[in-house]
């Protein structure tokens, strides 16, 4: 059975700092962390169609580069009105700067070139754990609530600023990051990935 041993050294394959924090700190210290951004590793395409297989391809080119044990998250934003846009294309709706600010303004702009009032949204977040050369284990979780305009709250990344998740009033750019980290999608995947791998 596969289990990640207390103390192993894994990389993080992420050149995003706020996702790496968020990932350091939903595994309680109970690894050393490296970030694939500090070892120079590049980034690969992301090609897959879903938030799983991102994660796994993330996962598996970070392992097989760096010859440690790699942990990817894919997440995004999918909102309702916008038949689950942008998905998996989230972090590219902010362009090759990945400016979020504008991201943000794209996704009002499209659900008012829409018509659409419906402001349900969802974040969804896969982790992958790659062994080099081996085996990996992939989870997803879930988190429901509806979107504000304009973006509140500097806390956070991505969109966050326009998320209210389901049970709150603030956004997730509003909460502080022990309360964003206890209810979160990633939050949600790690107990499924702690659950199967610790």
């Amino acid at each position: 059975m596969l289990k990640l041993e207390t103390g192993a050294r894994l990389v993080a394959a992420t050149h995003n700092p706020g996702k790496a924090r968020e990932i350091s700190a939903l595994l309680d210290g109970r690894f050393d962390l490296v970030a694939a951004g500090a070892l120079g590793l590049p980034e690969p395409e992301e090609t897959e169609a879903t938030f799983v297989g991102n994660a796994v391809l993330k996962a598996r080119h970070a392992a097989d580069l760096s010859g440690l044990i790699a942990i990817a998250d894919d997440s995004g934003l999918s909102v309702a009105g916008l038949d689950g846009d942008p998905g998996v294309l989230s972090a590219r709706w902010g362009g090759d700067a990945k400016d979020f600010d504008s991201a943000m303004a794209r996704v009002e702009r499209e659900l008012d070139q829409r018509g659409s009032a419906d402001r349900r949204a969802w974040f969804t977040s896969a982790l992958a754990v790659a062994w080099p050369q081996g085996p990996v284990v992939a989870v997803e979780g879930r988190v429901d609530g509806t979107l504000t305009f304009p973006p509140r709250g500097g806390l956070g990344f991505g969109y966050d600023p326009i998320f209210i998740p389901e049970g709150f009033d603030k956004t997730f750019g509003e909460l502080e990051a022990a309360v964003k980290d206890g209810i979160s999608h990633r939050a949600r995947a790690f107990e499924k990935l702690k659950a199967a791998l610790f």
